[in-house]
């Protein structure tokens, strides 16, 4: 694998899409070899928050060599990006992780799932995927980004905790409630609904592809700080895990214990 390297991208516009959720578009070389699933670490400015944010990306635009990062602010960090403009610079680390393997879905029926801020790495997914799609989002209330966008690449179905849009509930209340069936699903969002996608994908007999979210250190797989435990052997520790910013985020949910 190649090493990565820092590069320096040029911030072409953000905006606020949602409470604490931001809409940024870089422009960067690191388009032409994005694709679904991966994810790129970005330094913050403050000398004093020493490590990266990792974050999903969103949606590639080859063409003009542009990525969009949708994000949550989750602290000083990812608060110090929120107030980037146009013309200013960031320093990103990328493209990191394996992505979705959508060769594998081509000709399928596949449900797409994306809860939370697990929501943003579906919409480049569903652009790329050659299949049949049904595209399930699970949010905490009627703020419902992406939709739009991701509403141009298949079916959307919504479910919202609070009831205030769509199926009241989670994702799996969305399969449950408009009797959905699929040769496979692929998802990111928070582990319990990771958790419920790998046994309802087991009782199913169907593949699922999962998107680990977890806080990251190094991004290249040096810190061991963000294991996973495994099926089969590492071959980089020797032992049952993997390490999800390298050899996931994405992983086939039999193979990894959560």
């Amino acid at each position: 694998m190649a090493q990565k390297k820092k590069t320096t991208v040029t911030v072409v516009s953000q905006k606020q899409i949602a409470a604490q959720i931001y809409d940024l578009w870089v422009e960067t070389e690191l388009a032409e070899e994005a694709r679904a699933g991966q994810f790129v670490a970005v330094y913050p400015h403050n000398a004093a928050t020493l490590l990266p944010r990792p974050i999903s990306i969103c949606e590639v635009d080859r063409d003009r060599s542009r990525l969009r990062l949708v994000y949550r602010v989750a602290g000083k960090g990812t608060a110090e990006f929120s107030a980037c403009s146009a013309g200013e610079s960031l320093e990103v680390l990328g493209v990191l992780g394996n992505g979705f393997p959508v060769e594998k879905a081509v000709g399928r029926k596949v449900l797409l799932m994306g809860g939370g801020i697990g929501i943003p790495p579906m919409l480049q997914l569903a652009r790329e995927l050659e299949a049949e799609k049904h595209i399930l989002l699970g949010y905490r209330d009627q703020d419902l980004f992406l939709q739009e966008d991701l509403g141009q690449y298949g079916q959307v179905y919504i479910a919202t905790e609070d009831g205030s849009v769509g199926v009241q509930g989670n994702v799996m209340d969305i399969i449950r409630v408009n009797a959905l069936e699929a040769d496979m699903i692929m998802a990111c969002g928070p582990m319990p609904m990771l958790r419920a996608i790998k046994k309802y994908a087991a009782e199913q007999g169907i593949a699922a592809y999962i998107s680990l979210e977890e806080r990251m250190a190094c991004g290249v797989g040096a810190c061991l700080g963000c294991v996973c435990r495994t099926k089969e052997i590492d071959a980089h520790s020797h032992v049952h895990n993997a390490r999800i910013c390298t050899d996931g985020p994405v992983f086939e949910a039999e193979e990894v214990e959560i």
